[in-house]
């Protein structure tokens, strides 16, 4: 059984670089921090034997990779814009190193939305990478203004799925909820514990509900953790149908336009959750490398131990992507 992650991320020096000369303003996103963990820092930045082997080990075939948070979001707009070519180039050298075990989602400069666009046909045309990854806002800015809709429309003119990965949530809302005497446990709230997944999933619900997917009806997207929160609790969600101007009913967006991974988090409860609201065929499978632990043999395991036919392990594995990117336009 051939196993895709969707959620695996890497980095690059000039990134690096490039957050280090950041504004003190920015310099405290906790997501920052933990890139530049030297336990994090280290895989993220090895594309070559290292991160195989760690794959080997894990029992994942083949990683899709994303640049990881706080990515080029966090950027002033001009170096975003100058790092978003170089850092797809360097990912597009390392799928071609490694064609049978790498993929590729572009990085996007979306302080400029136009020349991300751009950047996304380049990428799906001519590197071959399969959609790009975004994070869910652009600094404080969210992804559903109307400034940033050519990068939707240039996404379901190609066909390519878009990536909706969290990001640190803004500081005002850090301030309020997450922080607080411990600077260690104040991270954690803010990121992993709960923080930035009711963050995206507040993004995804945001797209659906100002129009994104009415305004571009065939455009897929694809979030971790299982939908971000906002899954579980939908049949509550849809109570806000009525002071919408949807085309559709709201939970069939998230049944349409949506795909879902686990990001790691080995849940039969949620997959059986997932499955039972949107159906086996909008699940896909990530391991969010290097930032979840990984043993020996986790991605098969989980998969073979859950309760599903065959046909449906192997579509979750694998083939559910696998057809999703047969469909991108080249």
């Amino acid at each position: 059984m051939r196993i895709t992650g969707l959620e695996e991320h890497f980095v690059t020096s000039e990134v690096l670089e490039a957050w280090r000369a950041l504004d003190p303003r920015w310099c405290d996103d906790p997501s920052l921090r933990v890139a530049s963990m030297e336990r994090y820092a280290g895989p993220l930045i090895e594309l070559g034997t290292p991160r195989v082997a760690a794959m080997d080990e894990s029992g994942l075939d083949v990683q899709v990779l994303s640049l990881t948070p706080p990515g080029l979001q966090i950027l002033d707009r001009a170096d975003a814009v100058a790092l978003q070519s170089d850092t797809n180039d360097r990912l597009a050298e390392a799928v071609k190193a490694h064609p049978e075990r790498l993929q590729g989602f572009a990085a996007l400069a979306t302080q400029s939305p136009e020349a991300a666009a751009d950047e996304l046909e380049r990428a799906v045309r001519t590197l071959g990478l399969n959609g790009a990854m975004l994070l869910a806002r652009t600094r404080e800015g969210s992804l559903d203004r109307a400034d940033c809709w050519p990068i939707f429309e240039r996404a379901q003119a190609l066909n390519a799925p878009l990536y909706l990965h969290p990001q640190s949530p803004p500081r005002s809302v850090r301030d309020a909820y997450y922080d607080v005497d411990d600077e260690l446990l104040s991270t954690a709230l803010t990121l992993f514990g709960v923080g930035w997944h009711f963050d995206t999933g507040m993004q995804l619900l945001r797209l659906i509900v100002n129009g994104v997917f009415d305004q571009f009806p065939e455009l897929q997207v694809i979030v971790g953790h299982w939908g971000e929160v906002v899954l579980f609790y939908l049949e509550r969600i849809e109570e806000i149908t009525p002071f919408t101007k949807l085309d559709r009913p709201l939970a069939d967006y998230f049944r349409q336009n949506v795909f879902y991974t686990p990001s790691g988090m080995y849940s039969e409860r949620y997959l059986r959750w997932t499955i039972e609201t949107v159906g086996v065929e909008r699940v896909l499978f990530s391991t969010d490398y290097p930032f979840v632990p990984a043993p020996q043999g986790v991605a098969p395991g989980f998969l073979e131990g859950a309760a599903v036919s065959q046909v449906d392990r192997e579509g979750i594995a694998s083939g559910n992507w696998d057809r999703l990117v047969a469909g991108i336009r080249r």
